[in-house]
């Protein structure tokens, strides 16, 4: 048996044929579906990137426990399980936050892994000239922002200067790094490749080879890397940008067709799972933002696309309505290769739903550590907002690092606490969280008829309901003690 998981980063489903779109040019995609069965009610849980990457290796939520996260020493991880069983993993990446402090133990994982280097102003090629400066070009509200992300904007114009066409970009590194596993070892049994795409997560940097397919407003300046902030600029300038994010999408469809085209080469289909998944969505400019983690969960971000492809099956061209989530893909793939759950996974193994829909949970959680608490049914979204605001939030962590540095002067104020089950008798740091965490108020939306959540409702019979899925959801979990006082629960 083999598995080829095709991962892409802040994949909007409504840009994608098989989910209704049908303005962007992205034929492979629908190649794919010819081949897979889609989830049409597939949702992220732990946001934004690593949380969700964290997710895949163990099959449980975590931004209940801490934010954005290396992998901890206490943390099942689905490649490596495969790997000590006879399964060889193996990862190809461009996604810089792997190289990073707060992502650098996942790799390690795998039984060998690629990456490729110079995407988002990934600190890699080395040129001093100070006039080299990619910006945004879009109003940044926080001058302290602006200057966090100077040395960004610099890295990305010395990285563009090396990344100058598609056949030179990373995401084509990646596809050529794959086939040429796939060359090597398609005879071989029991792998598992993971072909993991940064894009087509900002910047939007891309080529006229894909803009073609668009009307791209000319706005007298190139706008391709949108702030997380709200929306400030003209809507010529948010469809310019839309249009930059599709052109990407369509970029991403050529990478995949490349794979489809040695799966079918190679008659893979026969003996491979193929599962392609993204971490999650993104706003271009839908609720008055750009991008992600500052507002709340909204549909675009966390109502993901995922295809899967099952021999026993061979089910295809087909859609799903079970409700599933990112933590069901590392059981999935375990079931696949006859491996055992863990006693901590939350996920399940999605044959049966990739065979006949059969249901996998009735709720799903999902959010950002500290932010809002979301639970969805497939029709109501339910945001439980902060009512308590001084209540002290935590980080329980063995791992104190952030996205790009370590934890600072927080940890002054750290305790050692006590196991959760989930931490195999390990003792966890109880960080205190640096002050501006939060989120926005309570709400509750119908997507059946209000599938943009523009309007939010006022039902208190399915309030009380999604209240106590929640509070059941948070117990099976072991969230934190003081998160049930903090949102009033």
């Amino acid at each position: 048996m083999k598995a080829v998981m095709i991962m892409f980063d802040s994949l909007n489903r409504v840009f994608l044929p098989p989910y209704g779109c049908d303005w962007v040019h992205a034929p492979n995609f629908e190649r794919l579906m010819q081949h897979t069965v889609a989830f049409d009610n597939c949702y992220a849980g732990s946001l934004p990137c690593m949380p969700a990457r964290r997710e895949l290796h163990t099959g449980r939520y975590n931004f209940l426990h801490r934010g954005w996260s290396p992998m901890e020493p206490f943390d099942d991880s689905v490649p490596e399980i495969l790997k000590n069983n006879g399964v060889y993993t193996h990862l190809i990446s461009d996604h810089g936050h792997y190289w990073e402090d707060g992502g650098a133990t996942y790799h390690g994982r795998y039984s060998s892994w690629e990456g490729t280097r110079g995407n988002e102003g990934d600190r890699w090629k080395a040129d001093l000239d100070p006039s080299i400066m990619v910006g945004t070009n879009i109003p940044v509200t926080d001058p302290g922002t602006l200057e966090f992300r100077t040395p960004y904007f610099h890295h990305e114009g010395v990285n563009r200067n090396h990344r100058p066409n598609a056949e030179a970009s990373c995401g084509r590194e990646v596809t050529n790094n794959a086939l040429d596993f796939l060359d090597t070892n398609h005879e071989y049994d029991n792998w598992f490749l993971q072909i993991e795409y940064f894009d087509p997560h900002e910047p939007f940097y891309t080529f006229e080879d894909y803009l073609k397919f668009y009307e791209v407003p000319d706005v007298g300046m190139e706008l391709d890397w949108p702030p997380y902030d709200k929306v400030k600029e003209t809507p010529e300038q948010v469809e310019h940008v839309r249009m930059k994010y599709a052109a990407l999408v369509t970029k991403c469809d050529d990478e995949i067709g490349r794979v489809l085209d040695a799966l079918d080469k190679y008659g893979l289909w026969d003996d491979t799972m193929v599962i392609c998944n993204t971490d999650h969505g993104y706003l271009l400019g839908e609720h008055g933002w750009w991008a992600k983690n500052a507002m709340p969960c909204y549909d675009e971000i966390v109502h993901t696309p995922l295809f899967i492809w099952d021999p026993r099956t061979g089910k295809k061209n087909e859609h799903r309505e079970a409700l599933v989530q990112t933590i069901d893909l590392g059981p999935t793939l375990l079931e696949f290769f006859g491996l055992p759950l863990t006693k901590d996974m939350q996920g399940k193994p999605l044959v049966n739903a990739v065979a006949n829909d059969e249901k996998v949970r009735d709720y799903a959680l999902f959010g950002y550590h500290c932010r809002q608490l979301n639970i969805t049914d497939g029709r109501y979204v339910y945001m439980r907002g902060v009512e308590d605001p001084d209540e002290p939030q935590f980080s329980y962590t063995l791992m104190p690092t952030n996205m790009a540095n370590f934890f600072g002067k927080e940890l002054e104020g750290a305790t050692l606490a006590p196991p959760f089950s989930f931490t195999k008798n390990m003792p966890v740091l109880k960080v205190p969280l640096r002050e501006g965490t939060g989120g926005t108020g309570t709400a509750l939306y119908d997507l059946w008829n209000d599938p943009k959540e523009e309007h939010p409702i006022h039902d208190e019979a399915v309030e009380e309901r999604m209240v106590a899925e929640l509070k059941r959801l948070l117990q099976e979990s072991e969230a934190p003690e003081e998160l049930y006082k903090r949102y009033g629960l």
